[in-house]
């Protein structure tokens, strides 16, 4: 697939920052708009010469983009996001447009849980680097040393960060059910984003469904101090590596 006209709305999200800064060095031409443009992802879009339009308005869209990739802080009644509908526009979520773009000819290592998902993925991604395996990354942090929270290796592994949040207002499942695991990390399950989750159950129902996606000759490696975490670990037909 030849570079392509992006547009992201809402690209001043730490993982939609991260993403425009992605797609640039794939080769593809980012522009985005967002209500709130402000440092630090501001400055980070301005140095990699990302052009940013502040507010949503359908004029931002005319450019002619190939693509636009919608975030989930955009709502259904969003002017651009309808408008996008109304010029029958080719449309992603983030989850999605990731997934499409960079993780179907990779490895993807995605690291899942309701606490530490940024510390496990910058150190996993530091571990492969250190390993020499050049690998890629897209984590909700910038890493020490890096001074990025992403980037395009030419190795086979991609390591990002699953989030159990919905996906978009068209996609009310969680984003990492997108991110085609072939190994998976998981650290922790317990109660959390009770807008979206109406209990416990619930939520383990969301991780059950992420863990279902690691074929057979992936890998699971999971935190057995966590009781949630061990019987959900229990039920995946991976083979399965614990740590304490």
């Amino acid at each position: 697939m030849g570079p392509r006209k992006i547009h992201l709305i809402g690209i001043c999200g730490t993982g939609m920052g991260s993403l425009s800064g992605l797609l640039v060095e794939a080769g593809h031409q980012v522009r985005g708009s967002d209500e709130n443009v402000y440092p630090p992802i501001s400055t980070m879009l301005a140095r990699r010469g990302i052009e940013v339009m502040s507010g949503y308005r359908p004029a931002n869209l005319d450019w002619g983009p190939d693509l636009v990739i919608i975030g989930n802080i955009v709502s259904k009644a969003n002017p651009e996001g309808e408008e996008v509908l109304r010029r029958g526009l080719a449309f992603r979520s983030f989850p999605q447009a990731v997934e499409e773009l960079f993780l179907r000819e990779r490895h993807p290592v995605v690291v899942v849980g309701t606490h530490g998902k940024t510390t496990t993925s910058a150190l996993m991604a530091w571990v492969l680097r250190e390993a020499g395996r050049d690998p890629s990354w897209l984590v909700g942090g910038v890493l020490e040393g890096e001074e990025s929270s992403y980037r395009l290796g030419k190795g086979p592994h991609f390591v990002i960060e699953g989030d159990e949040y919905e996906t978009a207002f068209f996609d009310k499942g969680s984003k990492f059910l997108h991110y085609r695991p072939r190994t998976g990390i998981l650290t922790s399950v317990e109660f959390d984003h009770a807008e979206m989750f109406r209990d416990l159950e619930a939520v383990r129902s969301a991780f059950a469904a992420f863990l279902a996606l690691i074929p057979r000759e992936g890998s699971l490696i999971y935190c057995a101090d966590d009781a949630n975490v061990r019987d959900l670990a229990g039920k995946c037909s991976a083979r399965r590596i614990d740590y304490g």
